[in-house]
C-alpha cells in the first residue's frame, strides 16, 4: 500500500434545484428519472475507470456539482459503496460533499457521515437575504443557519462555508456583516471568492460586454428582473472587500493558506492543496476533468451522450470519457507547477521541484526569480518561493513570467 501513487477523485453531480444567474458550472435542474439514469451510468464509469487505477491510492474525494445534496440519501450511500468497492481509498482520506442550505435533513446528514463522508461544504455566498435574491439563490440566511446546525448535530467536525464578495448591490458594510456572522459560527474553513462575471451566464448579459439579452436565454420576466439588478461594487470597493476579508478572518483565527481560502490550523482543504501541488486527479461524471500521468482529458458535457454511452465499448469510451486528450510537455508541466503552486501562501517548494523534474528550480527560472524578487513581487522563505502581497495583487503578470515558450 505504501508504494501506491496518490490519486484524488472528483465526482460531478450536475443537478440543482435552480440555476443561479452567475453560475457557469455544468449544472441544471433534473427530474427523478434523469437522476436515476445518471447515477446508474456514473456507477458504471466508476467501476470501469477504477480498473485502470490499481497502482493508485485515493487520498481525497470531492463530490461537487451542481448540488449533490439534492439527490436522495440512498443515492449518496450507493455512490459511496461503489467508490469504496472499486478504488483503494486511504483510511485518512478527506471526503467532501457539497450541500446547499435547505436541501438536507438531519437523517440524511447522519447517513452521509456513516457512509464515510467527513467534510461538508455549504454554499452560503452571503448572509444578506437581499443579496442572495440578486444572486438567484433559493435559500435565506435563516435556512442556512438551520442547515449548519443540522450539519453539526450530525457530527461533522470539518465544515467549509463558501462566500462571494463584490456581488450586485453589496457594500463594504454588508460584506463585513456577512464575514462576522459566519465567523461567529466557527466553521473550520471559509472559501471567500470575488464574483467573476463569466461569459455565457445571465450575469454576463447584465454586467459583461453585451447589454442586449438574447431572446432564447431568459423569459421576459426573468429578463426584466435581471436588468433591474443594482450595479456591481466599483473596483476600489472590491479591493477594500478583499483586504477586509484578510484582516477580519485573521483576527478570528483563520489562516490564509491560498489566495481565496482560509482555515483554522490543521483544516486546510487537502483536496484543493492536491490540485495546487500537482497531485494526479480523476474526474468522474458529466464534463469532469482529469489529469493522469501527465495527460489531461475530460468527459463529455452532453447529458444524453453520457447516459446512453456503452462505456465498455472502445468507441463510446473514447467519445465520452477521454475527450480532448492532451499530453503535457515537460515545459508545460513545469509552467503549471509554478502557476498552481504560487496560489498557495507558502509558495512553490524548491525541493519539490527537484523531486518532480530532476533539476533545480533555479536552473530553469533563476533569472526570472531574481527579477521578480528585485521588483518586490516574489520572495524566498524557508525553501519556498512565494508571492509577496504586491505579487498577489499583480499575480496575472507574475504568472506570465513563468511561461517557457
Amino acid at each position: 500500500m505504501m508504494n501506491k501513487k496518490k490519486l484524488e477523485l472528483y465526482i460531478h453531480i450536475p443537478f440543482c434545484a435552480k440555476k443561479c444567474a452567475y453560475c457557469d458550472f455544468l449544472s441544471f435542474p433534473g427530474n427523478v428519472q434523469m437522476q436515476r439514469e445518471y447515477m446508474e451510468q456514473l456507477g458504471e464509469e466508476i467501476r470501469l475507470q477504477a480498473a485502470s487505477c490499481s497502482e493508485y491510492q485515493v487520498v481525497s474525494i470531492f463530490i461537487g456539482g451542481g448540488t449533490p445534496s439534492i439527490l436522495s440519501a440512498s443515492d449518496i450511500l450507493e455512490l459511496m459503496e461503489t467508490l469504496k468497492g472499486s478504488f483503494t481509498i486511504s483510511p485518512e482520506a478527506e471526503i467532501t460533499m457539497e450541500a446547499n442550505p435547505g436541501t438536507v435533513k438531519l437523517d440524511s446528514l447522519k447517513d452521509y457521515r456513516a457512509a464515510g463522508i467527513n467534510r461538508i461544504s455549504l454554499g452560503l455566498q452571503s448572509a444578506d437575504d437581499t443579496e442572495l435574491g440578486y444572486l438567484g439563490r433559493i435559500h435565506t440566511f435563516d435556512e442556512f443557519l438551520k442547515t449548519y446546525q443540522r450539519v453539526r448535530m450530525a457530527g461533522f467536525s470539518n465544515v467549509n462555508v463558501d462566500l462571494i464578495s463584490a456581488i450586485p448591490g453589496q457594500t463594504l458594510d454588508s460584506w463585513k456583516n456577512t464575514l462576522k456572522k459566519v465567523t461567529m459560527l466557527k466553521p473550520e474553513h471559509i472559501s471567500a471568492y470575488s464574483l467573476i462575471v463569466e461569459e455565457g451566464t445571465p450575469y454576463y448579459d447584465r454586467y459583461g460586454a453585451h447589454v442586449e439579452l438574447s431572446d432564447d436565454c431568459l423569459t421576459s420576466e426573468e429578463r426584466r428582473r435581471l436588468m433591474a439588478l443594482p450595479e456591481l461594487p466599483d473596483e476600489d470597493t472590491e479591493r477594500e472587500m478583499y483586504y477586509l476579508t484578510q484582516t477580519l478572518l485573521a483576527e478570528q483565527g483563520y489562516e490564509r493558506y491560498e489566495i481565496s481560502n482560509y482555515s483554522r490550523p490543521g483544516f486546510e482543504c487537502a483536496h484543493n492543496i492536491g490540485y495546487w501541488t500537482g497531485t494526479e486527479y480523476l474526474g468522474l461524471g458529466l464534463g469532469s476533468s482529469s489529469y493522469i500521468d501527465g495527460c489531461r482529458f475530460h468527459n463529455t458535457p452532453d447529458f444524453r451522450e453520457y447516459t446512453t454511452a456503452h462505456l465498455d465499448q472502445e468507441e463510446d469510451f473514447q467519445k465520452c470519457l477521454r475527450q480532448e486528450f492532451e499530453t503535457l510537455t515537460r515545459e508545460e508541466r513545469m509552467e503549471e507547477y509554478m502557476f498552481l503552486g504560487l496560489r498557495l501562501m507558502r509558495g512553490v517548494s524548491a525541493l519539490g521541484f527537484i523531486t518532480r523534474f530532476g533539476q533545480s528550480i533555479r536552473s530553469v527560472y533563476g533569472s526570472i526569480l531574481d527579477q521578480l524578487a528585485a521588483d518586490g513581487l516574489l520572495e524566498y522563505v524557508s525553501g519556498y518561493y512565494r508571492l509577496t502581497e504586491r505579487g498577489i495583487d499583480l499575480s496575472n503578470y507574475v504568472m506570465s513570467k513563468f511561461l517557457l515558450n
